[in-house]
């Protein structure tokens, strides 16, 4: 009984995630799940729904502008030492 007991406490945890955030952005989860009447839980899967894609294309944009960057300024120093010849 207990071992069965264990694996289904395992899968039942195993969707659940434990994030510490600070008094501001909760009470202003609580604000939206409050104004909205929702659960604070709705609202914090919602936030991660919407927050996951945009904080995806935020981090293929800073890929491409560093790898723009590091191209230009490889092109910069080879007109450079072509200056300086």
């Amino acid at each position: 009984m207990s071992n069965e007991n264990n694996s289904v406490r395992k899968v039942r945890g195993e969707h659940c995630l434990n994030v510490f955030v600070s008094y501001e952005l909760k009470s202003k989860l609580k604000e939206l799940a409050g104004k909205y009447d929702r659960t604070t839980a709705d609202i914090v899967r919602a936030v991660l729904r919407i927050g996951i894609p945009m904080m995806e294309g935020i981090s293929q944009a800073e890929e491409v502008m560093v790898k723009e960057y590091v191209a230009l300024f490889r092109k910069l120093r080879q007109v450079k030492a072509l200056k300086d010849i």
